[in-house]
């Protein structure tokens, strides 16, 4: 539905006495604490942004939405307080009818030191799903008639979602817990390996364990999506041919346009789709770079797109950008091993070179990033039925398929 989405002035925890119920930290208030930037366009490309805004249903299939304290002195104290901020305000200013929300995943650190523990997990979704139960601008998403909804009234489809299986061990059972709290999609490993597989860190691929099998299995049973945007090649590998249903790349790039560990080859990227499968593009800091654009910025970004859409067709791309309200290059720096930061970012033999940015230009936010994508297609002359494709309709398409 374009710009002016719901929003009646809710803060997040609202409903309970700040300083008394909990404690009160300095987030960023500022929808982007860096210069903002929007692709710019001519006139008449203004008004079609606008109109396909309202008209195509914009889905990112791995997002961040909350808000980050100005101190990051502060910053695991605040996630161990558990009382993650969703940037309401901000997101009612957004282009997206839809959003997957990873929560905290490895910066859940609540009832431990290292995080991915099942007590952290059911902690931090607990509390953010009974803040947004609070509030009516953003909705709780199981179905995909609740994405229809959203984007005819006005609001955003929040889709629960875990980037990694760490915190189910060996019990299957979690699978179907998780989901009976609202979370649709989860990845089966993320940098780490786990019971299920191996993560794209590791320097042996031991692709998809037995147990992993059965929990493929059982995520097809129960209807929930998976997605191995973190997981090793050869996991990616056998768990698309282990699943009945396509799977996602929920937050990737081309590895054959930079050389790291944290994007995706070629031949898994084909599997994914010849599935049919959807590669959402990556936008964290220091990912979708290229040797034409190894300064991170929304043209190295679509940069990853296109050559995406050129390998596997339209049909199978969308984008899942990564971003957040906050310092996100401040925040890898202070969780590089626990989000395996510096071990995912390396090359098969060597890392590429590269100059750190401090943000993602045009990329660097939830809010800015819905805009500019669109804005990028328009500017590129995309025909509106490839941009409604990218934008949701891919994403519908598999949901529609997975879900329950």
């Amino acid at each position: 539905m374009g710009t002016g989405k719901r929003y009646s002035g809710y803060k997040a925890f609202d409903y309970l006495k700040r300083g008394r119920d909990f404690r009160e930290f300095k987030l960023i208030e500022r929808e982007n604490p860096f210069e903002p930037f929007l692709v710019p366009l001519s006139e008449a490309k203004e008004v079609r942004v606008t109109e396909l805004a309202e008209s195509c249903i914009i889905i990112s299939l791995h997002e961040h939405p909350h808000l980050f304290p100005v101190d990051l002195d502060e910053m695991k104290i605040y996630d161990k307080e558990g009382r993650i901020f969703t940037a309401y305000d901000h997101l009612a200013s957004s282009y997206w009818d839809a959003l997957f929300d990873n929560f905290q995943d490895g910066t859940a650190i609540i009832t431990s030191k290292e995080g991915w523990k099942w007590s952290d997990v059911i902690y931090d979704v607990g509390m953010r799903l009974c803040d947004l139960a609070h509030q009516d601008g953003v909705i709780k998403c199981e179905r995909v008639d609740q994405i229809y909804e959203a984007h005819a009234s006005g609001q955003i489809a929040l889709i629960a979602a875990q980037e990694g299986a760490a915190m189910i061990e060996n019990e299957l059972d979690r699978i179907e817990i998780l989901y009976g709290i609202g979370i649709r999609a989860m990845g089966i490993t993320y940098s780490e390996s786990n019971a299920l597989g191996t993560g794209l860190k590791e320097v042996k691929d031991g692709g998809l364990t037995s147990f992993g099998h059965r929990a493929v299995e059982r995520m097809n049973e129960v209807g929930m999506a998976i997605d191995c945007a973190h997981a090793s090649p050869q996991t990616t590998l056998d768990t698309i041919e282990a699943s009945q249903h396509p799977i996602f790349l929920s937050h990737t790039g081309a590895r054959a346009l930079w050389n790291i560990k944290r994007l995706a080859p070629d031949d898994v990227l084909k599997a994914c789709a010849g599935k049919g499968g959807v590669i959402g593009i990556e936008a964290a800091p220091h990912t979708t770079l290229t040797e034409k654009h190894p300064h991170h910025d929304v043209e190295s970004y679509m940069e990853h797109f296109e050559y995406v859409k050129d390998l596997v067709g339209i049909d199978h791309v969308g984008f899942g950008p990564d971003t957040l309200y906050g310092d996100h290059v401040g925040l890898h720096h202070i969780y590089s091993d626990a989000l395996s930061i510096d071990a995912s970012h390396e090359g098969e033999s060597s890392a590429p070179a590269f100059e750190e940015v401090d943000y993602v230009k045009g990329m660097e936010n939830p809010t800015e990033a819905s805009k500019n994508i669109l804005r990028w297609l328009v500017a590129h002359d995309y025909a509106d039925k490839d941009i409604a494709k990218a934008l949701g309709e891919n994403a519908i398409r598999v949901l529609k398929e997975v879900w329950a």
